[in-house]
């Protein structure tokens, strides 16, 4: 187990991931930990760089589990500790589910864990960063192998496009490039090539391509008119049949329905 000197050796973002991971560790393992690394760990919250890295009100509460903890009953200490795993991962905008699977040494997720396809996700212009997070996410369920943006689409970098993506920006590799020259390589790699889109071929009866490219267009626009021109002449479109009031779905809500199709067919 890291002694409380090394983790103050640690970056700071990493020091907080690795705390965190710590309070996890025993919260489900609570038998593990001496009692007096726990009361230094906690101990170590109230210094830098936990104090950098967290808010005012996060530090707040961060003190006040951690001022208990010691002396609490074994349930109740075990989600104390759950408590504080999640507002330190949150502080870093990296909180997981408790499904998550995570590699016990670098605290990151465990890519080792992904199944991946040769499938191809193009994001043509989608605007909102909470889309592009939320098609990250499906796109790391359903064996994407990468992900290529269109200039003009929201950057997975930005603030709300982690949070939405829970760390999976890191785990599908992705390219931001020009539309000419995403077509041009596109082109060049002889890869069929699809349009997620109105008037196609209804999802149930369309024929995925093993190994391909899948286009999801902007919120507003749809796939701009040179990807659906490539798509026509390659592969086609595909259609998600509808029997509510409104004639489409969320592009994010759409594009994981369409990718968790194209993933059970490749099964």
């Amino acid at each position: 187990m890291i002694t409380i000197a090394k983790l103050r050796t640690l970056k700071p973002r990493t020091c907080v991931r690795k705390t965190a991971c710590l309070f996890h560790e025993a919260a489900m393992r609570p038998g593990d930990f001496a009692p007096e690394y726990l009361s230094a760990l906690c101990g170590l919250l109230a210094d830098y760089p936990f104090t950098d890295i967290l808010s005012d009100d996060e530090l707040s509460r961060a003190l006040v589990l951690s001022s208990t903890l010691m002396s609490l009953p074994e349930s109740r200490f075990m989600f104390a500790c759950e408590d504080l795993h999640q507002l330190l991962l949150g502080a870093l905008s990296a909180e997981p589910a408790d499904w998550d699977f995570m590699n016990a040494a670098s605290g990151e997720l465990d890519t080792s864990c992904r199944a991946i396809l040769p499938h191809t996700l193009v994001l043509d212009r989608i605007r909102s960063p909470f889309n592009v997070g939320a098609l990250f996410r499906s796109a790391d369920s359903f064996g994407v192998e990468d992900i290529l943006l269109v200039e003009g689409t929201a950057s997975p970098e930005h603030p709300r496009a982690q949070r939405t993506a829970r760390g999976c920006t890191s785990t599908v590799p992705w390219r931001m490039l020009d539309e000419r020259s995403l077509l041009d390589e596109l082109h060049q790699s002889g890869r069929p090539m699809f349009a997620l889109e109105l008037g196609g071929v209804a999802l149930s009866q369309f024929m995925f391509p093993a190994n391909g490219v899948a286009v999801l267009g902007s919120e507003e626009m749809g796939v701009s008119p040179a990807f659906l021109e490539a798509c026509d002449n390659s592969a086609g479109r595909v259609t998600i049949p509808l029997a509510g009031t409104k004639g489409s779905l969320n592009v994010s809500v759409a594009g994981g329905i369409m990718l968790h199709h194209w993933f059970s067919m490749a099964g």
